[in-house]
């Protein structure tokens, strides 16, 4: 890739309950790791042991700026079978962003059509400009009308490098990525780059998405976290 991505806007710390850093030691990673900016988006509720969604009412506390990397808050909230997000919107009118996920650990398998529909209701809330791992066949998704609701309502799509790490457990991810992002190309609409990190050691490692988007020849100007204005342009911040 010629464009190197600078924001790492899909992180977790020990607020989410299974992750092992505090904001400083995952900004101070970002600081090592060159990158412009850092975003930390705690998993909203139904995720086991994460935070109470009072932990959103006070990150105006947190300094914009930490090791001389932007700090950005958002949340990776959960898709509901109902298609409603698990994160009121007292909580999410605090935040920068959200990331809409399913996650299996609070979302029951309905088939490609219903999982695609929840994802897509979710999608058209106003704060949810990024869609989480789009990648796992246990919960099996319609490309074409997600990459075509993604063009819409003005949302970019996460290629998540933990999940092609995690490819023994997130069933056809290589193969849904390839999908998804050939039709990305095609109309025109943007992804973000993840690294999912839930540990210091894993803030900027975008290595295995870097080197999927170089074989598939993506367009880099359709990626969102490459460039800073981009990002806080894309997210009306």
């Amino acid at each position: 890739m010629k464009q190197k991505i600078i924001l790492d806007i899909h992180t977790h710390t020990y607020a989410s309950g299974h992750a092992y850093g505090t904001i400083r030691e995952m900004a101070y990673a970002a600081s090592i790791k060159g990158l412009k900016a850092i975003g930390f988006t705690e998993h909203a509720p139904g995720i086991p042991g994460t935070c109470d969604p009072f932990y959103f009412c006070n990150l105006k506390v947190i300094p914009r700026e930490i090791f001389g990397v932007k700090i950005f808050h958002g949340s990776e909230i959960n898709v509901l079978n109902d298609g409603t997000l698990s994160l009121d919107q007292e909580w999410i009118d605090r935040l920068d962003y959200g990331i809409a996920g399913i996650h299996v650990q609070c979302y029951h398998d309905e088939g490609i059509a219903k999982n695609t529909q929840n994802l897509i209701s979710c999608m058209k809330h106003p704060k949810i400009y990024f869609v989480s791992h789009p990648d796992d066949d246990h919960t099996p998704l319609d490309y074409n009308h997600l990459v075509l609701a993604a063009k819409e309502y003005h949302v970019a799509l996460e290629i998540n490098s933990s999940s092609l790490f995690k490819k023994d457990r997130r069933l056809n991810c290589y193969k849904n990525y390839e999908t998804m992002l050939n039709l990305c190309m095609n109309l025109q609409v943007p992804i973000f780059v993840g690294s999912d990190a839930h540990d210091p050691s894993g803030v900027g490692d975008f290595k295995l998405a870097e080197e999927f988007l170089t074989e598939m020849n993506f367009d880099e100007d359709l990626i969102i976290n490459n460039d800073f204005d981009k990002f806080v342009k894309f997210i009306n911040f």
